[in-house]
């Protein structure tokens, strides 16, 4: 993984010195809070609901395990002793005191890391595929790229104070578990027909009130072109993009009110003068970047210990069978750690359980972390031979969960619990549906299904996007879910359709088991999953069960 260079480190606790400057005079009054606003976003500190909430930001969800361990430092030294992995690929802390953050800023330095640009209205931290560099699909890691993007974008003198906040999400493998097409810019690896690496790139996505699934703008973009394409698609928005109206400022909007050949026309014309303002330049830096991105040394081993783990404990192959995925190395595989054990918060990890997992990756996995936009953390480079004693480690520390991509693994927003911007709770309800779920003992019947629930129309949730999705709203100061089904957040991307009236807090669990029940009834075999049987069906079947229509459900012929 990427290492700051001297450059970075001094950037870095610059920033530090002059925020450390501005929180004293926000302390002593001579800033207002609404003088002090832009200056604490620029470094990811928010006004929550009941306190600051400070954003850190975890580049293309890459951790090694000191950083963990810094960040459990902080939860515990200046927190309440845990913090919350977000679906950008960050953490937040949600409970910091003013005084300390300029504190809180340097220890994150001491780990090389920082809270820029993971707010206001500039190139937000860029997501990449959780299993970036492992995954047997990748066409080629795909994280490069990103701390390019990272380093182009940080304090990018033409693009801190864009319309709107933009975010770009890259991926390497043509899975897509970047869900790339829900953000203004999507980059997908592709080959050409000469087998040349190049991006696919997909241009205004977006969620929130005005959800969109983003267009192709160029099919085959030539990696070396990365930078100066990038530059001309923000230069164009930039000046396109309106600023008379927060809520049609967004990447999106443009695209739609000018349509995609004029973005095209545009971006192409001014992609011209971008390609010879770089002049190449750029790639004798990607060069540097990628060499800090060697993939581990795979030692074949046998992986007897882990067969006759998974034939005498049952709970092992259950975990086995639900949290790994297929890794590019023989006798390896990636290992997602899932943060949503029955009731618990999704996405919150204590202090403790950071420590145990930067131990377990010191001692198994390569010292590599990743967060993943699910909200769940990711070893990605285990061999075989050691999952059983990872195992037992995880599930001594409340960790081993085996429910990764079922129902109960769950996106949920911190919701009204703590955003000042939320108008109903999301922990609650997804605490509710996995506890319901569980006790019912259906979850791995049920298999493959993505429930992603917003407490807002921001959609931080990315409820849009679930198979089945929950909206929290406010009608007339009471809580109300509306629900969307047959959302898709992969490489084949819908938004979800909405279903109707929505239910009350103590009514919403009742109707996801109802719509779980009929899918049950109607799929054709026990591993054809929800969105699959709601595209075979259609609505209708699921909206009788949604408000209990008097009909009959029956599987189709």
């Amino acid at each position: 993984m990427y290492h700051y260079n001297d450059f970075d480190e001094a950037f870095v606790r610059e920033r530090v010195s002059q925020f450390r400057e501005q929180v004293a005079r926000r302390l002593d009054g001579s800033l207002s809070e609404d003088e002090f606003r832009p200056l604490r976003l620029m470094n990811g500190l928010y006004l929550q609901l009941h306190a600051y909430m400070l954003r850190v930001a975890i580049p293309y969800g890459t951790l090694n395990s000191a950083q963990l361990r810094q960040l459990a430092y902080i939860a515990e030294r200046w927190d309440k002793g845990y913090g919350h992995f977000t679906t950008r690929q960050n953490i937040q802390f949600n409970w910091p005191q003013l005084a300390d953050v300029p504190d809180i800023l340097l220890a994150l330095a001491d780990a090389g890391m920082h809270a820029i640009q993971t707010s206001g209205n500039t190139i937000r931290n860029v997501t990449a595929d959780h299993f970036a560099g492992a995954a047997a699909d990748e066409i080629e890691d795909p994280r490069p790229y990103a701390e390019l993007i990272r380093q182009w974008s940080t304090d990018h003198p033409e693009f801190q104070f864009l319309p709107r906040k933009f975010k770009i999400a890259i991926t390497g493998a043509p899975n897509d578990r970047a869900v790339t097409k829900a953000h203004d810019i999507g980059l997908r690896m592709v080959r050409d027909a000469n087998g040349a690496h190049g991006f696919e790139v997909i241009v205004g996505g977006g969620l929130g009130r005005t959800p969109m699934i983003g267009k192709v703008l160029r099919a085959f973009l030539p990696t070396a072109d990365l930078l100066p394409y990038l530059e001309a698609v923000v230069s164009v928005w930039n000046l396109a993009g309106r600023r008379d109206n927060k809520y049609k400022s967004r990447i999106k909007i443009t695209v739609h009110e000018l349509g995609i050949e004029e973005i095209s026309r545009q971006v192409e014309a001014r992609f011209l003068e971008t390609r010879a303002e770089f002049k190449g330049g750029d790639q004798a830096i990607l060069a540097e970047i990628g060499s800090h991105f060697a993939p581990p040394a795979f030692a074949p081993r046998s992986t007897a210990a882990y067969e006759a783990a998974r034939s005498a404990n049952p709970a092992f192959r259950s975990f086995a069978d639900t949290n790994l995925a297929a890794h590019r190395a023989q006798g390896y595989a990636i290992v997602t750690i899932s943060t949503k054990a029955h009731g618990a918060t999704p996405g919150d990890m204590t202090a403790a359980q950071m420590r145990v997992v930067a131990d377990l990756a010191l001692a198994y996995g390569h010292d590599e972390i990743r967060i993943s936009h699910e909200q769940n953390v990711i070893l990605p480079h285990v061999h075989k031979a050691d999952l059983p004693a990872l195992y037992l480690a995880l599930r001594e520390a409340g960790l081993a969960t085996a429910n990764v991509g079922l129902i109960s693994d769950i996106i949920a927003c911190p919701g009204m619990d703590y955003c000042a911007l939320a108008t109903a709770r999301s922990i609650p309800i997804a605490q509710e549906i996995a506890t319901r779920f569980d006790e019912l003992g259906l979850e791995q019947d049920i298999g493959a299904l993505k429930i992603k629930i917003s407490g807002c129309i921001n959609a931080c949730g990315h409820h849009h996007v679930g198979h089945i999705g929950i909206l929290g709203l406010d009608r007339a100061g009471v809580e109300n879910y509306q629900i969307t089904l047959g959302g898709d957040a992969t490489e084949t991307a819908v938004i979800g359709e909405k279903t109707g009236p929505g239910f009350a807090a103590d009514e919403v669990v009742d109707a996801i088991e109802r719509l779980v029940r009929a899918y049950l009834a109607l799929r054709l075999t026990d591993d054809e999953a929800f969105v699959a049987t709601y595209r075979r069906l259609g609505a209708a079947p699921f909206l009788d069960a949604l408000y209990q229509r008097e009909v009959q459900i029956h599987a189709a012929e």
